[in-house]
Parts: structure tokens; sequence; C-alpha cells
């Protein structure tokens, strides 16, 4: 069997081009600390990388939700204790009122304590949280939750319950309350009730029966904002575990892309140095291959 001189030179310069560039891939796996998937070197794992980046940009977007609705539930906590302060207060003033050993002006005074408590109520009814700058108690809608109208009584202003936050795939969470759910539910309109008694004390005369229905509704109220309290508290407990969750499948993606994507740098340097001495090897052979004379093969 006769060997060409191409096929003689050709072989060995094939190799050493296949070792060459394999080296230079080698290399750069280790500088850029990626292995350089793409669609023709591996379809399968490139669709997975992609998947995963996909899946990664909307778990970002969920977190940063998260964190706006842990922000919302949080004042709305704070906002919620505010009010149970004063109603507190104004049961205080409402069983004192009862009294009939006070004094005209004594009962006035209660009664102007009380509208101001009213109206601390009303302001704290029209918290704007401090991310997003909408009503924490308002609806889907408005600038207000609550509105004074011309004859000094106060209503709710907002329509439909508070926008949910998207927290994950088809998850969905209300940070906070509906105003009709905590001031009025069930007809029972806090404002209207210390507004009425207020304005029996500042009037004189006898306020028992004033009094007795303004204890049932602050007693009332007090027990319904507890409520609302324990529910945004179990929504800060659920936002806590959905973004404990958010993580720990977030290190799963990241290790699954890291296994994928990037370089096992010391098993490329184990790699690259056996590339490099059989190159080195085929380099030297060839090198001595071509130096070999017409004269040598016909002695």
């Amino acid at each position: 069997m006769r060997i060409s001189t191409s096929q003689m030179y050709g072989r060995p310069v094939s190799l050493m081009t296949q070792l060459t560039a394999e080296a230079d891939k080698t290399q750069t796996q280790i500088a850029t600390t990626k292995l350089g998937v793409t669609a023709v070197s591996d379809a399968a794992a490139y669709i997975k990388l992609q998947q995963i980046k996909r899946a990664t940009t909307a778990d970002a977007t969920y977190k940063a939700n998260i964190t706006v609705a842990q922000g919302v539930v949080s004042q709305t906590d704070q906002t919620l204790e505010g009010v149970e302060t004063q109603l507190q207060r104004a049961l205080e003033l409402a069983t004192r009122a009862k009294n009939d050993t006070l004094s005209a002006s004594d009962r006035a005074s209660i009664g102007e304590e009380l509208s101001s408590i009213r109206d601390t109520l009303f302001a704290l009814a029209n918290t704007k949280d401090d991310i997003r700058g909408q009503p924490l108690f308002g609806g889907a809608t408005g600038d207000a939750a609550y509105v004074k109208n011309a004859d000094g009584s106060i209503s709710f202003a907002g329509t439909g319950e508070p926008s949910a936050i998207p927290i994950g795939d088809g998850e969905n969470i209300q940070p906070t309350i509906s105003g009709q759910r905590v001031f009025s539910p069930a007809g029972a309109d806090i404002f209207a009730t210390l507004g009425n008694l207020a304005d029996a004390l500042k009037a004189g005369g006898n306020v028992q029966a004033a009094g007795a229905t303004a204890l049932d509704g602050i007693n009332a109220s007090l027990d319904t904002v507890a409520l609302a309290r324990a529910s945004v508290g179990a929504r800060g407990a659920r936002l806590d575990l959905q973004a404990d969750r958010l993580t720990d499948v977030a290190e799963t993606r990241e290790a699954t892309r890291s296994g994928i994507e990037d370089t096992d740098i010391p098993t490329a340097v184990a790699n690259l140095q056996k590339t490099l001495t059989v190159l080195q090897a085929t380099q030297a052979s060839f090198s001595k291959l071509t130096s070999v004379s017409l004269f040598d093969y016909i002695k």
C-alpha cells in the first residue's frame, strides 16, 4: 500500500489544526468561565438555558413585587395599630360620658376630644402607602379612601377591593384591606358612631342612650380592627414564605444553570494541558517528518 506525499503531510496537519482549535476553545472557556453553549453545539442544553433565563427574569419581578407588598403590609399594620389606639381612647371617653356626675362642660370637653379622634381616624383612613402612593384602605380606584361630605358626614370614596400584586406564577396577594371592612363593616360606621356621640355630648342633656350605642359601636370596631390586623399579619407571613421559596428555587435553578453553562476550571485546565501535550508531540513529529529529504527515502 502506497502512501502519497499529500496523505503523509495532510494527516498531521489536520490533527494539529484540530488540536489547536480544541486548545483555543478550552482556553476561551477557562478565561470566560463559560462553556459557550449554543443552539448548534448543544440544542437541548441551549433550550434549557433559555428556560432558566426566562424563569429567572420572571422571579426577579416577583421578588420586587414581594418587597413592595411587604412594605405595604407593614405600613398597613402600623396604621391599623394607630386606629386601635384611637378607638381604645374613644372607648374610655364613651365610658366616662355615661357617668351622670359629669358636668355639662366636662361632657362638652369629652365631645370635643371625640371629634378630634374622629378627625384623626379620618386621616388614618386616608393614609397612602409610602411605596406606590396609593390609599391603604381605598378600593381598586380613587385618590382617597374617604371623603367629608357637605353635611360633615364621612363616606367611603373607593370602589371594589384593593388591587392585588402578583407574587408568583398564578399567585396574587392583596397587601391591604378595603376601608369598608375596617371602618364601616356591616353598617357599623365608626365615623357616624363617634360623630353622633360627640354631638350629643356637646348639646348637653341625657346622653345615656347615645353613650350605650357608641360603646357597642366602638367595641365592634375594635373587634373588626383586631381581625383586620390578624388578616394582614397572615398575609405578611405568606409573603415571607413566598420570598423564601423563591430564594430556594433560585438556588436550585442556579445550580442547574451552572452545571450546564459554567466551566469546570480544574477539569478544563487538565484537558488543556493534555491537548497541548499531544499538540506539541504532533508538532515535533511533523517537524522531523518535514526535515527528511528525498535521499533519506531512497538510500
